[in-house]
């Protein structure tokens, strides 16, 4: 095990997605809940023990068990938001939609939010982030503003997931700031929508050079942030998507010792606020 793990192992949540909302799965497979291993892994790697989230979308008391449980919540990347979570009719350019994950993973974050409790999304989870807090989402950058450069390097493109994009840069004093310790950074980039309007209690922490915000935190002390790229696919290598999965780890450890001193003892509360 890493020295650098906390002496303390964070119960995280990572949430899910249905099989067949995915493109070229045939209907006729069973339901199935799935996740990209690399989020698990990337999670281990930095000290974690990862939990996989089902979609209990019709089944709060259950899922506020689950959460009732975790040190903090990952939200993975995945197929597009329902615009109708932020007040909008779906474009023709709109991909496929998973509508139980939507309800999971905006509960779980505005819980989290409430509680303070570590909150990290990638990719759909910084649009996640955003939606939860009332901000609106392009549906596709492409369609909807020209200015917009190319932000859809899927793998389906033929693609590596690992290929560079483009650079961030990262907005000076912020918490992103503090952990990637760089100005401007290259990502990768696996999204066809974007942050439109920005959610409350939200600051831009990273933008791309054609102005789409790129990375969102908090603006309490409770550790809140979300990043529009995949740092999970650098987490071997990259000493600064380290830090940033290092910081979300310290700050869950750091959450449980201070809200529940019996680690993970049996917590009876399921009501939903």
């Amino acid at each position: 095990m890493s020295a650098d793990f906390p002496s303390y192992r964070p119960t995280i949540g990572l949430t899910t997605q249905t099989l067949h909302s995915i493109d070229g799965i045939p209907p006729a497979l069973p339901s199935s809940w799935v996740m990209n291993q690399r989020y698990f892994h990337a999670a281990t790697a930095a000290g974690a023990v990862p939990w996989m989230i089902p979609l209990l979308d019709d089944d709060l008391p259950t899922l506020r068990a689950i959460y009732e449980r975790l040190d903090g919540v990952l939200i993975p990347g995945g197929v597009d938001i329902n615009p109708a979570e932020y007040g909008e009719s779906v474009r023709p350019e709109c991909g496929n939609l998973d509508p139980a994950r939507d309800l999971v993973e905006l509960q779980l974050v505005r819980w989290a939010i409430a509680e303070g409790k570590p909150v990290l999304g990638l990719c759909r989870g910084l649009q996640i982030i955003n939606v939860s807090q009332g901000g609106t989402m392009w549906q596709d950058l492409a369609s909807q503003n020209a200015t917009f450069h190319k932000h859809d390097f899927f793998p389906t493109a033929g693609f590596e997931r690992d290929h560079i994009a483009h650079e961030v840069t990262v907005v000076e004093g912020s918490r992103l700031a503090q952990m990637l310790n760089c100005v401007r950074c290259p990502v990768n980039s696996m999204h066809h929508q974007g942050i439109k309007t920005l959610g409350r209690d939200l600051l831009v922490s990273a933008t791309a050079d054609d102005g789409l915000i790129e990375a969102i935190e908090g603006q309490t002390d409770g550790f809140c942030m979300g990043v529009q790229w995949h740092p999970e696919v650098f987490e071997m290598t990259d000493p600064h998507t380290r830090q940033l999965f290092g910081a979300f780890i310290e700050a869950a450890a750091s959450w449980a010792k201070a809200n529940d001193p019996v680690f993970h003892a049996p917590r009876m509360g399921v009501g939903a606020p």
